[in-house]
């Protein structure tokens, strides 16, 4: 047995040793160091992320804390001063539906890490699975998204996610939110059929409902094991046993932790009020395609979406091809809170300014689109009171870009994660400019004609 085993390990690391296999290694970026005086942004267009802008304004931070934010700042002596003039100034910007950190290669099994075995697992978290060395992270921070939530997938009650900052040595060090909702895969209500799958919908929709029911039985039996733990220590109430999976659900009974319900389907949404009615849950709702036809009722049961991608195709035959694009704008007009993520869980989440650039050009307001990746995540995933905004006392996560940040030209130029200055460097950023010298080699040679004269 033992040689059934050692025999292609050492072959495999021959490989990797002879160069023949590239080893799975941890990005070579050092995380950043305190700063240890204060530092002022001084000159820049800032954007606070409450819909303010402030031309010419000033950022003061120290210790990881903003200090002052606006035109007349006093500036401390022995600052660190950095002006910006015709640069912009934005809070870190937030996804706030990502699997970064839980897969690194999607086809190789190996790297994935984003589910676990059986359906119901509702006290797995994400944060523990966390990889704080992925070679993605130092991708996403180039683009400007310093913080992002990390969840789970598979089964049905899928897990916990947590807020992450994307800078660390261990993802002790970044997490910013352990736990911040329990994700609960909603049965999608339109059967999947096509030339590949003949038959009727009957199967698909009984296992709907199948799948609807262990939901529920779930929720109920934590409710049970909830009212048994409220009760402990009365003699004439049995002790109740430990149970992991329950034990993690008491949290989202009690109220002080929502349900991220993935839902894009209007019979889901409405089915996701209605459970969470039911068990007195917060809900938000994950994913939102149909839910500008849902406005009312979100609005009247306070229900926040995250919408999952504006650069998508429509998912209905009949749907014009913006309608994915105008999803914000209609919430928006509707009064329903929301925010807006990518969905870029295959590994491009740095493309998250151009998912709100797209809903700022199809009728959201600017300001808002800037707030929908920052202040707006933040305050739906409960972390609001140390990031999303710039203003005194909050956390120093944020980002200075040449252009405005809804522009695809505009570049992150430095950036900051609660106070601590962030490498913009990457691998695409090292092979650009291993092909740029290549290039300007090539320039500086002679022509293989004129070397033949």
């Amino acid at each position: 047995m033992l040689r059934r085993f050692f025999l292609p390990a050492v072959v495999l690391l021959g490989l990797i040793g002879q160069g023949r296999l590239p080893p799975v290694a941890a990005h070579p970026f050092v995380p950043g160091e305190p700063e240890k005086q204060p530092v002022a942004l001084v000159g820049g267009t800032v954007h606070t992320g409450s819909g303010e802008v402030i031309p010419g304004g000033t950022v003061l931070f120290h210790q990881g804390k903003i200090v002052a934010v606006g035109r007349q700042v006093e500036v401390p002596p022995g600052a660190k001063v950095i002006r910006l003039k015709g640069h912009h100034v934005y809070p870190g910007l937030f996804d706030p539906w990502t699997n970064l950190g839980l897969v690194e290669i999607p086809a190789v099994r190996a790297t994935r890490d984003q589910r676990e075995t059986g359906s119901i697992n509702p006290n797995v978290q994400a944060h523990v699975a966390f990889n704080p060395d992925s070679h993605r992270i130092p991708v996403t921070r180039a683009g400007g998204v310093m913080l992002c939530l990390t969840a789970p997938a598979g089964g049905l009650l899928s897990g916990k996610a947590s807020v992450m900052m994307l800078d660390g040595w261990r993802w002790e060090d970044m997490l910013l939110g352990p736990d911040v909702g329990l994700v609960v895969q909603w049965p999608s209500a339109v059967p999947a059929l096509g030339w590949f799958r003949r038959g009727t919908p009957r199967p698909r929709l009984d296992a709907r409902a199948r799948e609807l029911k262990r939901i529920h039985e779930a929720f109920d039996q934590a409710r049970r094991y909830l009212r048994a733990w409220q009760a402990r220590g009365k003699p004439e109430v049995p002790p109740a046993d430990y149970d992991a999976r329950w034990h993690a659900m008491l949290p989202v009974l009690q109220g002080k932790m929502p349900v991220l319900v993935q839902a894009d389907e209007q019979i889901q949404i409405q089915e996701a009020v209605a459970f969470a009615r039911r068990y007195g849950l917060r809900l938000v709702i994950v994913g939102g395609y149909d839910a500008p036809r849902c406005a009312a009722l979100l609005k009247q049961h306070k229900v926040p979406v995250i919408v999952t991608g504006v650069l998508r195709l429509p998912r209905y035959r009949h749907d014009p091809y913006d309608t994915p694009y105008t999803v914000p704008a209609r919430l928006h007009e509707a009064g329903v809170e929301f925010c807006i993520s990518g969905n870029e869980r295959e590994g491009n989440v740095r493309n998250l300014p151009y998912h709100a650039a797209m809903a700022a050009a199809f009728g959201l307001p600017r300001e808002a689109a800037v707030q929908s990746i920052t202040a707006s995540p933040a305050r739906i995933l409960g972390v609001d009171s140390r990031v999303g905004t710039l203003a005194p006392g909050k956390d120093a996560t944020l980002i200075v870009t040449r252009g405005q940040v809804l522009e695809i030209p505009s570049q992150v130029v430095r950036a900051w994660i609660a106070g601590r200055p962030v490498v913009l460097e990457s691998k695409h950023t090292q092979l650009w400019k291993k092909w740029r010298k290549k290039y300007r080699r090539q320039q500086k040679q002679p022509a293989p004609s004129e070397k033949k004269r």
